[in-house]
Formats: C-alpha cells, structure tokens, sequence
C-alpha cells in the first residue's frame, strides 16, 4: 500500500505542460522561459573554492546543522542585507542549512502541522495563485489549503486578515512569498510586521519564502527576519526560507537557510536529522564563501534588470505588462493561458507556463481559477536570446487580440 494522501495531489505543472503541448512540434529555435531555473553563468568564486576544497573533507559525513562557519556567513548576510541589531540572529540557535528552500518549505509543514487544531482539521493558508510545494506539504500533512486569493485586485499579494474566523483559528501555516512567484509583488515591511502579528494571534507559523529577495528592480525588498526586528518581540511565530539559487546562479548547488523562531529551529533539526538531505561540507564551504559575496550578486541583478528593460519595451503595456518589482518572471495577461502556450510553441518555439498550473478554483469561487488568464515567463537566458524569444512571442500574441 501507500499513503494514500497522495491521491489529493494534482500533477505537477510541468507535467501537465509536457501533456499539453504532446505532439506538438516547435514552430522555431526552441527556448525554454517555462521553468524558473537560472541559466547565467555561475561566479567565478564558486567553483574557486569549490576546486581548494579539501579532499578530506569529501569522506565525511556533513553534520545535520551544517558547519558552524556557513551558519555564521548566513548569519552575518543577513544582518547586514537587513540591518539587523546585534546578536539579533544566533547562529547557533536560529539558522539551519537547507538542500535548496524547496525541501524545507515542504519539511516546514511536517514540523508544523499538528493532527488537529481547535480539535478540527488544521488549514495552511497559501496565496492564489502559489508555488505548487505548499499545497503539497498542505495536502500530505493532513492540512486543508486555504487558498487566499492574490490577484490584481489585492495587489496580487494575499490579504490574510481577510481569512474567515473560523480557518484563523484553526490555521497552523501560512505561506507567503515575497518577491512573488509567479507575479513579482513585494510585500512592503509593514504587511509583513502585520501578516507576523497576525501569526502569534492566532498561534500559526508564518513561513516566508524570499528565494527571490536578491532579484530586484529598483529597491531591495523588505523581509520577515525585519519585520520581526522592527516588531521588537524576536523571532517567535517565524520561519525565513532563502537559498543560493537565484541570488548566485547555481541552482544545481541545492544550498539554502532557514531562519527563525529558535525552538522552532531546535524541531527543524530534529526533523532533517531523520530525513533531510544534507549537503557535502565542500559545498558548503564554497556556499559559505557566496553568501559573503555581493559582487556577483549586483553583477546578477543588472543582467535581469536589463532584460526588464528589453520587455518592457517590447510588450508596452500590451497584455497587462508592468514591471516586476522582484524576481525573473512576467506575468501576462493573454486572455487564455492554455492557448496561448500552444501558439506560442506551435508558431514561435517559446515555452511558457500556463498561469491555470499554478492556481487553483477556490471552492465556492464563481470566479474560478485566478491564473487561467496568464502565462508566467522565465527571462532566465541570456540578454540576447531572451530579447529574441520575446519579440518572437509578441508578434505571435499579438494575432490573439486581432
């Protein structure tokens, strides 16, 4: 047999992309802007130090906490990139490695999902639309997925207070990431001091994913490790996810942090030393080295802010185009997503993601699936390419609307 919670898990978008456009041949160079996996060069100080790794160091186990100076590099980012007070974040008490923020994420709801809350059901509160990981740690801990809309007319940011009283209460999680996946919104410092507070109310786990906090356009996103510092109360209520993968290029790395509340941290390792993966202490090593790095980091940034600027000359305001205040992708209104991936592969090679795959119809929502109308597209090539691909995809597009 098998866990039969498995059956409440939908396929993954990208499954359901490949179904989609089966059979279909592209109509040109094929390009891949479906999947959000960083395609820039990685920096040179990673495979550096990765290469002066000890050879030693390749026959041992990694300790589940990591190594006391990646904790320590993660410890000392983040009070500078958030302007922490001193001692705010212990290294030894508030921070975990992670293989990449997507295992923790889902690890987060084998921590904090209890079997019951006010003897109901626990919910996980979860944006509309979401990164697919948090409806399937929802779904394989027991919790309901509370889908709380973030669309254009919330500033496609999730408004939580709005939830009803009685899946508040019973709330265990809420996810919410910021810059947004799939459409680049930043939730400002005071919607994060609230959304915390919101949090120890209602005795709930606040789970912020800011994988995308260092791809910005104009200003440097706020985070929750802030909002809990300007809140004066600690890390209580609180989970940070954040990793390598976007901020340096190296998605293959798999090195990330979790961050917080310290007896939640204390669980955290618990949980992982029973089946978490651990990464190789080489890893972390040159891990450590790149979170004590900003070079690279506005080097990365410059070439994305670039390729907003190719778009936002290409599309105009034409299919709902704006500039995204953080992250890689656009988030295009086209009126069908599923037919607008087709065409697009059909008649230009380009690969989108339908906005539909990353939403879900709210039940007792006349207004269905808040994603259905969208592409999401990854500038994750070079300048050139996607500078191509997207004059490409606007001549295609454009047929729709004619």
């Amino acid at each position: 047999m098998y866990n039969t919670r498995l059956d409440g898990l939908t396929e993954y978008p990208f499954q359901r992309l490949n179904a989609l456009l089966a059979g279909i041949e592209p109509g040109g160079a094929p390009l891949v802007m479906s999947i959000g996996e960083p395609q820039h060069s990685p920096p040179d100080l990673f495979a550096k130090t990765l290469a002066q790794a000890p050879t030693a160091d390749w026959g041992k186990y990694p300790p589940t906490p990591g190594t006391p100076d990646y904790r320590a590099s993660v410890a000392a980012w983040a009070a500078t990139r958030y302007g922490l007070p001193a001692g705010f974040l212990d290294p030894e008490r508030h921070i975990l490695p992670v293989a990449g923020s997507r295992e923790g994420l889902f690890m987060a709801a084998q921590l904090c999902v209890p079997p019951q809350k006010k003897a109901r059901q626990p919910s996980v509160l979860m944006p509309n639309p979401f990164y697919q990981v948090y409806f399937g740690a929802a779904v394989m801990n027991g919790a309901e997925p509370i889908f709380v809309p973030a669309t254009k007319a919330t500033g496609f940011l999730p408004d939580y207070a709005a939830v009803a009283p009685a899946d508040l209460a019973r709330a265990a999680m809420a996810y919410l990431c910021t810059p947004a996946n799939p459409q680049g919104t930043v939730a400002s410092l005071d919607l994060l001091k609230d959304v915390i507070s919101l949090a120890r109310k209602h005795d709930f786990v606040l789970v912020s994913d800011e994988c995308y906090s260092e791809i910005y356009d104009t200003t440097a996103p706020a985070g929750a490790l802030q909002a809990c510092a300007a809140l004066g109360e600690g890390l209580k209520n609180v989970l940070v996810f954040n990793s390598l993968s976007k901020r340096s290029s190296v998605p293959g790395l798999r090195a990330g942090f979790v961050a917080g509340d310290a007896e939640l941290i204390a669980k955290f390792q618990k949980l992982r030393a029973h089946g978490g993966a651990v990464q190789p202490i080489p890893v972390l090593t040159a891990a450590a080295a790149l979170w004590r790095d900003e070079h690279h980091v506005q080097e990365n940034r410059r070439l994305y802010r670039a390729k907003i600027d190719d778009a936002e000359q290409t599309f105009g305001r034409d299919f709902g185009f704006y500039r995204p205040a953080g992250g890689f992708f656009l988030w295009l209104d086209v009126g069908d997503g599923e037919a607008a991936t087709k065409k697009l592969w059909r008649e230009a090679g380009v690969k989108v993601l339908p906005g539909g795959y990353l939403a879900r119809a709210a039940d007792n929502d006349s207004r269905g699936n808040p994603g259905s109308a969208y592409i999401r597209v990854a500038l994750v090539h070079d300048r050139q390419r996607t500078a191509d691909a997207l004059m490409r995809m606007k001549h295609t597009l454009s047929s729709l609307s004619s």
